[in-house]
């Protein structure tokens, strides 16, 4: 049951997706892949995650008492202590920065160490009770990962994994806020300002998609400054127009179902553009016949 319980504080589906990211980060600057980095990569970034998730539900749990949704995490239930909670998620980061240096270098520890800071810091305590806009500042907190991956190769090569990170920037609100509209009664009855909450699924709607505007000509900035190819060009403009619709008929219907269709396709829209990364870098055109 404890065991159950501290990977309950882990937060494990974020940090699969934090160390998936740092991995797609390492693929778009490495010539070769090597399979023995990319498993510890994904250890060292998986247990920095899991430490910044750790750390957000001890601070949050007063708030996480108040939603129904998160009512019964081991923290808020009372079904862990908050102290050994607190060294837990010190010695998961910590284990993950040393992992880092060891195996790699300080540069990929110090982007680990400042995605943790960002997300347990400057957005829980800091930002997340403060104002709606702290999932766009938060959001910092998934970018580091990509330079944290791409470090492991070469750390001067910042141009493509930089444009990926500001991928994943804009993409955070995007995803969040969907997720937000699902959730927003939770939010209001613990008095977090999500956006939401403050104006409404409408205007969150809207936002949604002006920032999905901006994340879809970020996804293809690759092209523009001459890093990737046509493959690439054409799979993230396939997606990034399957999540542009799929906004706009959330601006029309600012509905619950459509909220949860474009939350739930955020996911493949990530994960298909830096796909998409690592086999325009690392297949040859020439296997499509392009």
């Amino acid at each position: 049951m404890q065991i159950r319980s501290y990977l309950e504080l882990m937060k494990l589906r974020i940090g699969f997706l934090i160390a998936l990211s740092a991995m797609a980060g390492y693929a778009a600057v490495a010539t070769k892949v090597d399979g023995t980095k990319l498993a510890i990569l994904f250890v060292a970034m998986l247990l920095g995650s899991s430490g910044s998730a750790v750390f957000n539900q001890f601070y949050d749990r007063d708030l996480d008492r108040l939603m129904p949704r998160t009512a019964q995490r081991p923290l808020a239930a009372g079904t862990l202590d908050a102290g050994r909670a607190l060294w837990f998620a010190g010695a998961l980061l910590l284990t993950g920065c040393v992992i880092a240096v060891l195996a790699f270098n300080w540069v990929v520890a110090i982007h680990l160490f400042l995605g943790a800071f960002v997300y347990g810091i400057v957005y829980t305590v800091w930002l997340k009770r403060l104002h709606w806009t702290n999932i766009i500042i938060g959001g910092a907190a998934g970018s580091f990962a990509v330079l944290a991956g791409a470090a492991v190769v070469d750390s001067t090569q910042w141009l493509l994994p930089s444009l990926m990170a500001i991928t994943l920037f804009l993409w955070t609100p995007s995803h969040f806020w969907s997720l937000a509209i699902l959730i927003k009664d939770d939010y209001a009855k613990a008095g977090v300002p999500m956006l939401p909450v403050v104006m409404g699924d409408a205007v969150c709607a809207k936002w949604i998609f002006a920032n999905t505007i901006a994340l879809v000509i970020s996804a293809l900035l690759p092209n523009v400054f001459g890093q990737l190819g046509i493959l690439y060009a054409v799979v993230s403009t396939a997606f990034g127009a399957r999540f542009l619709w799929l906004n706009w008929k959330l601006v029309r219907d600012p509905s619950r179902e459509l909220a949860k269709r474009n939350f739930l396709f955020s996911m493949q829209y990530l994960a298909g553009v830096f796909l998409a990364v690592v086999i325009d870098k690392h297949v040859s055109l020439s296997m499509f016949g392009l």
